[in-house]
């Protein structure tokens, strides 16, 4: 089974699969047009991907990267051959757009890579063929520094070190650095039995906000390793909206009941795939990004 990624652009998915005997990533054409046209239909964004290839062809524009090799979930639910496009074709055809209108878009794709997030994601996929995830003790604070460490390592000079500035997101201040040698051996001795105990355990750890940085990446990661050894589940994490997610997490400070819902119902026993494992990362990172 081939390596198959998500990118987010807009809120639009960017699906993409890899390419082990070139070494590449293909592109679903239709996704690529539906972020830059921010179409919902997905017939609509297929008719237009076809009318665009017969208009470049006619200006002369030659788009020589197109492969019907992979196959991309249809809107019926099965896997369905599709025309995909190579980093280099993606770029051709970003820069002969009609009116434009795939400038931003361009950026975005050019130079998403390149930045920490970008960086910190390719490692987080390489997690699931290191080794270190069965290596490690779930549940302690010393998994979650490792798992901190590898994601972020080389990218933040704090990578895997518990922080010792105090941290504020969207208004709500986190647990005092200060309280530390106190709060986490309290998180970590939490029982982790059932699913209701890992969530709850999950949610301590947020509330503490242990890092600088890369706390939800590194904590969902956390999460799924407790649910693996004491359930044989994980979180399907591309079965939970973003908004949903968020505004759980928010909650949660004072009710757990929101994301506990949220994740019983996303459960699965897929605990040893690895499009599972590398979607929830993607899922993970698009949580992240900023509205």
């Amino acid at each position: 089974m081939p390596k198959k990624s998500i990118r987010f652009y807009n809120d639009r998915e960017v699906r993409a699969v890899w390419d082990e005997d070139h070494s590449k990533w293909w592109f679903s054409a239709i996704d690529i047009i539906r972020a830059i046209n921010d179409e919902e239909d997905y017939v609509k964004a297929s008719n237009y991907w076809r009318w665009l290839k017969r208009k470049l062809t006619g200006e002369g524009v030659q788009l020589v990267s197109v492969t019907h090799d992979f196959k991309f979930e249809a809107p019926d639910g099965k896997q369905r051959a599709s025309d995909a496009l190579d980093t280099e074709c993606v770029q051709t055809l970003a820069k002969h757009y009609p009116a434009n209108r795939a400038n931003v878009f361009l950026d975005w794709f050019t130079y998403s890579d390149n930045t920490i997030d970008g960086q910190s994601k390719k490692k987080a996929y390489d997690l699931f063929e290191s080794g270190l995830l069965d290596s490690l003790e779930p549940g302690t604070v010393k998994c979650l520094q490792q798992i901190h460490a590898y994601i972020f390592g080389g990218l933040y000079d704090f990578a895997g070190q518990i922080r010792t500035k105090n941290i504020s997101k969207g208004g709500f201040t986190f647990a005092n650095a200060l309280h530390f040698p106190t709060i986490l051996p309290s998180i970590e001795k939490m029982p982790e039995t059932t699913f209701d105990e890992i969530a709850d355990k999950y949610v301590e750890m947020n509330v503490a906000h242990p890092f600088m940085e890369g706390n939800g990446r590194s904590t969902r990661i956390w999460l799924d390793l407790m649910l693996r050894r004491s359930l044989k589940k994980c979180v399907d994490w591309s079965r939970i909206d973003k908004n949903s997610y968020l505004e759980a997490m928010r909650r949660s400070v004072v009710d757990p009941v929101p994301i506990k819902a949220l994740l019983s119902d996303a459960l699965t026993n897929k605990i040893d795939d690895r499009e599972t494992f590398m979607k929830g990362i993607d899922y993970s990172y698009y949580y992240e990004q900023s509205e």
